[in-house]
Order: C-alpha cells, then structure tokens, then sequence
C-alpha cells in the first residue's frame, strides 16, 4: 500500500473534527506527521506523559497524542490495522498497569500490586482494541498479598482499588479520558464485588459458569498487575475454557446467544443508515463468534487452535483443515476490513460507535475520511462484505442437511421394541435423568431408530447402544454431536455392531468418537514424526500428564484407524503400517517421557544409551489392533565396563538399563486414567524369560553368534531398530546383518525349522476355521518359508515381508505371484483381527464388510482368495522344504 502522508492529514482536517482539534494542539506532532517522520511522532506520542507526576493526567496525554498519531499514519497508509490495533492494546495494557499501581500507593505508600491482577478479555486480551473501545478487565486478589492498611480487610481494600481504578480511567477531565472500563465480564457480575479473590473466581468456573464466559476466556490472559499470579489463574481455570472432549454444546449455546443478540439488536436490518457493522447480520461479531465457536469445539484437543486474536484463529482453523481455507480468507479479508470501517467511524468525532451514520451525508464523510469517493460506495462495500459472512455465519448455526437413512421403513415389531427400551432408559439410565439431556435425546429419537433398523444386526447393534448408554455419566454433547452430525451416528452403530474393540474403547472411553469428527478422521496417520509431535504436545510436563497424552493419542489414533476399517475407506495393510507407525511414535514418546523421569534421579552412564529393537510385526512394519509390540532392550557400552550413572543415586550399567528398560516397559503399558496402552513382549530377548531385561551390545552379539537358536536368527529377520541415535541403530543392524549372512549347512537348516514348526502346531493349533495364521498354508508358514530362504540364501534381509519376498522372488526362489498370496492373507488377518478376532466363522452380519475392506466382491470371493492363496503358500512349502501340506 503506498503510504501518503499529505492526503491523510488533508482528509483528517476535511473530515474529522476530532483529529483536527488534535493536530491543532499538538502541533509538534502535526509537524512530524506532516515531514513524514510516523515513527519519530509515535516514540514522541509514547512520551507525551512522562512530564506530569499525576497517574491520569499523564495516561490522558498520552492516549489522546497515540490516538492522533495512529490515525494519521492509519489513513496514510503506514500503520496498518494489525500495527495499530496492537499499539491501542499495548497502550490500555500500560494504563491499567499505571493505574492499578498508582491507586495501591495512594493507599500504602512504596507498595506494588502483588496479588492484584488484571485479566484483559475482549478485544484488549486479542491485542484488538479500537480507537474508542471499552475495556472489560476481570479484577483478582489474593487476600493474603494484596498490599493494604494494617486496618483494612482485604475485600474492602480491592473494592477501594477497583472503584479508583474505574475513576481514574474512565473520567472526563479538560485533557480527556483514558479508557472505558467495563466490568461486568467478571464472576456473577450482579452480586459480586468489583474485585474477586482467585478463590471465588475459581470456585465460580468450576461450579456454575454460563457458556458465553468459556468464549470470553478464549482472548484472556494477564494484562496488569500481578502478571505471573494472572496466568497462574488462566492456568488453574484452563480445563474450564478447553474441554478435553470435541464440544458441539458449544453450537447450541452459540445459536441461542447469536438468536438472543439478533433479537435485541434494535438497529435496522439492513446494510444503509444506521446499520451497525459490529452486531448487525454479517458484523464484526460474528466473524468473532464463527472463529470462537470452532474454538470452543476442536480447542481442547488442539492447543494450536488457541489463539487469542481472530485472525490467527482463522488460520489456525484452516491450517487444522476445521473450516476451508477460502473460508478462513473471506472472512479474515471481511473482519479487517470492516474494524477498518469501524475506525473510520470512530475517528470522526473520537465516539463508541459502530454504526453507519443516520444520513447519506454523514456517511460521505466517513467514505471521504477514508478515502472512498462517496456515501454509496461505502454502503455497497460493507453490504458485500456482510452478505458474504453472515452466509458463512448462517450455514454454521443451520441444522445439518444431511438425511442418513431416506425412505427407511421400520418393522412394527422393532419400532415397539425400541419404544420399550427408550422407556426403560429414560427411567433408570443416569445420562437420561436431566431434562436437558432427555430433550437433547430427543432431538435424536427418529434418527437412532431409523439407523439402528438399517444396521446389518438391529438387535445386537440396540444392545451395544444401550451398553454405551449405561456406562456414560452424562450424554448431553453426545446427543447433540449426533444431532449436528446425523450420518456420524449411522458410523458409529455401524462399529458398535461390527468391531467389538473399538465397542468396548468407545464404552470405556466416549471422547474417542471425537476421532471421528476431526477434519482428519479418514485420513491415514501422518509420519512417526508427526504423530510424536501430538504424542509429546502435553498442556502440563509431568510425567503423569505426558503419558496421559500418550495414551490419548494413540487411542483416538487406533479408534480412527480402526473405523477407517469398517467404512473401508483404506486397504487393510494401509491400516496396519498406520498402527504401526502410531506404536512406533507411541515407543518413541514412552521411552523419552520415562528416560527424561529416570535421569533425573540417577543421571546417565557416560558415552552410553538405550537403544530399542522391534520385532516380529512392529519390526515389520505392519500390526493389527489385536498386535502386542515385540521388543529388546539393548544399550551401547560404556567406554568403562564398570561405569556408574551420574545422578544423585547412581547405579552401575547394567542394573542402570534393567531398571530404565522396565521404566519404559511400564510407560508404554501400565494403564493411567487415560486407559491402557499396549502389550510388550520381550521374550524375543537374549535368553528369553530367565535372561536380563537389557543387554549390552557386545553381549547381544557374542550371544546372537555363539548361543543364539536358528529360531532366534528366524526372528531377527524382521528386526529393526525403533529407537536411538541413528550411529547406534546403525550399528546395530550391521551386528544384525553379520549375524544372519554367516554361511549355514541347508540340511541341517531344514531340519530345525520343520522341527519347529512341528512343535508350534503342536503347542499352538488353529483357534478355528479361518484362523489364518496358525493354519496349514497360512501365515506362519509362509513366514517359516520366506525366513528359511533368507538365511538358506543369506540374502533379502528387509523387516517388511513383502519386500523380502520381492527381492527372494527376483533372486529366482519363490515365483512372483508369491507376495500376492502372502497379502492376501496378511490383508484379512488385519481385518479379522477387528471385526472377528477369535478365528471362528465370522457372523453373518460382518462376511459383507469383511469382504468389501479385503476388496473381494462377496464373502464367498473372498473365501477363494484365501484358499488360493493358502495353496500357493503350500506348493512352495513342498517344494523348498519338502513336506506336502492338506490344504482343508
């Protein structure tokens, strides 16, 4: 934008009687503005008061020469809106501040504002103050350090304070007034005092606070006073303002409060005289309330959504993919431009308005002050500008247009039956005892029964609803996220009748249906990276809240991940390096949160780490929601055997790493209030059960060279390094690779492994008729087979199988179509493991989900395919290791 400082001051003295009773008082300042020096008039406007001992006299000279300067340079082009509305806050933040401390003083002399605060909500907390705005400051004391008269009560004492404060700044003397103060923002401002203690303000969020101060609290934080005892408030009440679950209350409060301004607004309708930008439809407002809404909704889950000021809230929604990003642009675009507007209005004659002037003539004057040709133009700018927000406004408060179930025709026999069960909730289930939360049901009655009859299995889908029923303490945002979002509840009965894991998760834990409504629910998890980064983003640094955080995370991940499965939204093998790659960070995040706790007590072993080796499926790089994680704990030697940690209590090596590797097992496993985890298994470890948790490098060698079994070796196959510094992992899998390409007798390797495998189906037969691992031609043996070539051929050494298979099928040893069969298998094991995890014949209801997830058209192809594929696993196995398989 050109900046032109000539054209600004000549239309602040044609248009604005304010500005030019101020550059005619201030004539130092006009000359500064006038020579083009904005920053040098600023630095001087900030200084304006430093002359005057008197706390108000100084505050109003300065507020008045600020006010001048930002609007010169605001109409010149040189400060824009985010510059001045910044400067504006900054300076109320130095006025409060004054003020407060100035009124302490006035009663105890040399004293500070120690236990007194101001919260700054509102535009002042977004750093968004206009040039007329009120502000609406929370005053809070600590009685115990409030600075008073050895007489004084302390309430007494921060009434007193309050009442100077408001004087101070609010009064009209010859040189003006500071700021507006408002304080009706505060605790049940109708009873209480103008100033609270911390107690009673908490004791107020947590027990009976209205929706609109959970908005208000959005933009606060600690302006004045006593800062740090301010944001130790903000802190204390966070859990208040961000709730952990989605929250789709907020949208109904947010419709009533929008349906209550709307009504109480009194101005016209229409875009024209009198029409006011802030409050009226497509205003200021609402762009305010789109942003908090979404706020309000997604913010407790993601603190990157916390942002005080509007248009960083916009972009942080659409950098979260919550609202489009074209969306995110108009009505950034649209708010910045109308506070614009709203400036012009208020230079004029330095008023609160917010509103167009009652005649064409008034309004060319503002039109003009800005640099518009005319009254005309203007209106049409701003009533584009409304059209186009409150379009956006009105689809976020609209009722969801999306029918789930058209046409379902419901059998007598079930509606009845439903009848007599809603019945039965509504009089024993204590989610249905409030009348708020029995009206939010019924919002939802048709609808639910509607879905359940179209379910694959009605009757079992009723029973796990109502199971869900009875284990939740209160339904109201449940009912009201289904009432927003009525195809999601069709999802959600769809996997409480199909995936009874993901049942029992949702039962134990409701908040992970918010997997569901995040913009990202059918994607497929990010890099390890990534999801480390969610995992570690605790609010709090404790260890307890880190794997707190942990645990959430990955269940709202492998909730997500396993309801990808039931829309078959991805192949099942997607799925599985998805759960791979979440329990892979979910290592990562474990091991440092328990290293970071361990460390604190007993230090490091000097030139010494803990590394961690996956095995089995995680080393492979693919799981099933059913997988435990298989692991050995291995650390790099000291350059000192012998060498003790460095911590208070220090401990040798190897009792130092056994006692951290059980501290990593036990964050990674042991449940919190967040729930469990996963299953570790380190029975794979030199030794197994009756060896050391932890195992030095040279030992773990020595061990894999000189004592390790042919089945040990088999395992290693899929090893790969999942956690340490990447010298030491890759040190590791060169001791790996030199331990499987020692050269081997090919008959005596056959032997052990049919051996093997004839005591596994001894020890371990098939659960049932489709369990494809055990079973002859199933998975075990395919993986038997791909590990007895590898190292009979030391050669395609990949955790991941099916690159294994690729590189031994290109080497000439297994045909092509190999790793076509090893999928296919693999592809329904992943979804078995789901939907019907004990090997049996799966339910009639599931065999058509089951199918379409492993891309067959019908159960009955699907069937063929695994029998193919079991088949061709068994021709190979005959052929290499020479023992026909019955193949049922």
């Amino acid at each position: 934008m050109t900046v032109d400082w000539q054209s600004a001051l000549q239309r602040a003295q044609a248009h604005s009687p304010f500005l030019k009773r101020a550059m005619d008082n201030r004539e130092e300042l006009a000359a500064l503005l006038r020579d083009g020096k904005g920053e040098d008039a600023l630095a001087h406007a900030k200084a304006e008061g430093e002359a005057h001992a008197d706390t108000g006299t100084a505050l109003r000279r300065e507020r008045l020469s600020l006010a001048m300067v930002l609007a010169i340079g605001d109409l010149a082009g040189a400060f824009d809106l985010t510059r001045v509305m910044t400067e504006l806050s900054d300076f109320a933040d130095r006025a409060l501040d004054a003020a407060l401390l100035a009124v302490v003083r006035k009663r105890v002399e040399d004293a500070d504002t120690s236990g007194f605060t101001a919260l700054a909500l509102g535009k002042q907390g977004a750093r968004e103050l206009n040039y007329s705005s009120d502000i609406d400051p929370i005053l809070l004391f600590d009685p115990e350090r409030l600075a008073r008269r050895e007489r004084d009560e302390p309430g007494e004492a921060a009434q007193r304070y309050a009442r100077q404060l408001v004087e101070m700044l609010g009064q009209h003397t010859g040189d003006g007034y500071v700021l507006r103060v408002d304080l009706r923002l505060r605790p049940a401002s109708e009873v209480t005092p103008l100033a609270i203690s911390f107690n009673a303000a908490i004791s107020h969020y947590e027990s009976s606070a209205l929706a609109w101060e959970r908005a208000a609290y959005i933009r606060a934080r600690a302006a004045a006073g006593d800062v740090a005892a301010g944001e130790h408030f903000l802190d204390e009440i966070r859990s208040f303002i961000w709730r952990r679950s989605l929250d789709f209350t907020a949208i109904e409060e947010v419709r009533r409060l929008t349906m209550r301004i709307r009504e109480a607004y009194k101005g016209t309708r229409e875009v024209g005289p009198g029409f006011d930008i802030k409050k009226g439809r497509g205003g200021i407002r609402e762009i305010e309330f789109y942003a908090q809404t979404h706020q309000l909704i997604y913010g407790g889950r993601n603190p990157a959504l916390r942002q005080r000021g509007t248009r960083a809230a916009l972009d942080a929604l659409a950098e979260a993919q919550i609202i489009g990003a074209e969306d995110a642009r108009v009505l950034g675009e649209s708010y910045d431009r109308l506070r614009t507007i709203e400036h012009r209005l208020q230079m004029v004659n330095d008023r609160q308005t917010h509103a167009l002037p009652e005649t064409a003539e008034k309004i060319d004057t503002v039109a003009r002050l800005d640099g518009l040709p005319d009254a005309a133009a203007l209106v049409e700018e701003v009533r584009a500008i409304c059209d186009r927000v409150a379009a956006r406004y009105d689809d976020l408060l609209g009722e969801d247009e999306e029918t789930a179930h058209p046409g379902v025709t419901v059998p007598t026999d079930f509606r009845d039956h439903f009848e007599a069960r809603v019945e039965h909730w509504r009089g024993s289930l204590r989610a249905l005892r409030s009348e708020e939360a029995r009206m939010a049901f019924a919002a939802i009655e048709d609808e639910l029964l509607a879905a359940l009859a179209a379910a694959p299995d009605p009757d079992h889908a009723m029973a796990r609803w109502e199971t869900l029923l009875e284990r939740l303490p209160t339904a109201i945002n449940l009912f009201r996220l289904f009432e927003q979002r009525p195809g999601l509840l069709d999802r959600v009965l769809r996997i409480l009748t199909l995936a009874k894991p993901l049942a029992d998760a949702l039962a134990r834990r409701v908040e992970l249906l918010d997997a569901l409504i995040d913009p990202h629910a059918l994607d497929l998890p990010g890099s390890i990276e990534t999801l480390a980064a969610r995992m570690e983003a605790a609010e709090d640094s404790d260890t307890e809240s880190r794997l707190d955080r942990l645990r959430q995370v990955v269940g709202e991940e492998r909730f997500a991940l396993g309801a990808q499965m039931v829309e078959c939204r991805h192949d099942p093998l997607d799925i599985a390096e998805g759960l791979c790659r979440v329990a892979e960070a979910a290592v990562r995040t474990g091991a440092d949160a328990a290293i970071a706790d361990f460390r604190e007590k007993h230090g490091e072993i000097p030139g010494s780490e803990l590394v961690i080796l996956g095995l089995g499926r995680l080393g492979g790089g693919a799981l099933t929601h059913a997988s435990d994680l298989d692991v050995v704990f291995l650390f790099t030697d000291p350059a000192e055997w012998g060498a003790e940690s460095d911590g208070e209590r220090p401990l040798s090596t190897a009792l130092y790493y056994n006692r951290l590797a059980a501290r990593v097992t036990a964050a990674l496993s042991v449940p919190t209030a967040e729930g469990a985890l996963y299953e570790i298994d380190t029975r794979l470890r030199p030794q197994g059960a009756q060896g050391p948790l932890a195992t030095g490098f040279e030992a773990f060698e020595r061990y894999q060279h000189d004592s390790a079994w042919t089945w040990e070796h088999m395992a290693l196959a899929r090893a790969r390094p999942i956690y340490g510094s990447p010298a030491a992992q890759i040190r590791l899998c060169e001791m790996i690779d030199d331990v499987l390409c020692k050269p081997r007798d090919p008959d005596t390797l056959k032997t052990e492994v049919l051996h093997m495998r004839g005591e596994m189906l001894a020890a371990k037969p098939p659960t049932g008729p489709l369990d494809v691992k055990l079973m002859r031609g199933g998975l075990i043996d395919s993986e038997f087979l791909v590990h007895y070539l590898q190292l009979r051929e030391r050669l395609g050494f990949d955790p991941a199988m099916e690159k294994a298979i690729g590189t031994l099928a290109s080497a000439g040893h297994l045909p092509e179509s190999y790793v076509h069969h090893h999928l296919a298998i693999t592809r329904y094991l992943v979804a078995v493991r789901l939907f019907a995890p004990d090997g049996a014949e799966p339910a009639e209801a599931h065999r058509a989900v089951l199918a379409e997830a492993c891309g067959q058209d019908s159960y009955k192809a699907l069937l063929q395919s695994l029998d193919e594929a079991r088949q061709g696993i068994a021709t190979q196995w005959a052929e290499h290791l020479g023992e026909k398989l019955e193949i049922d």
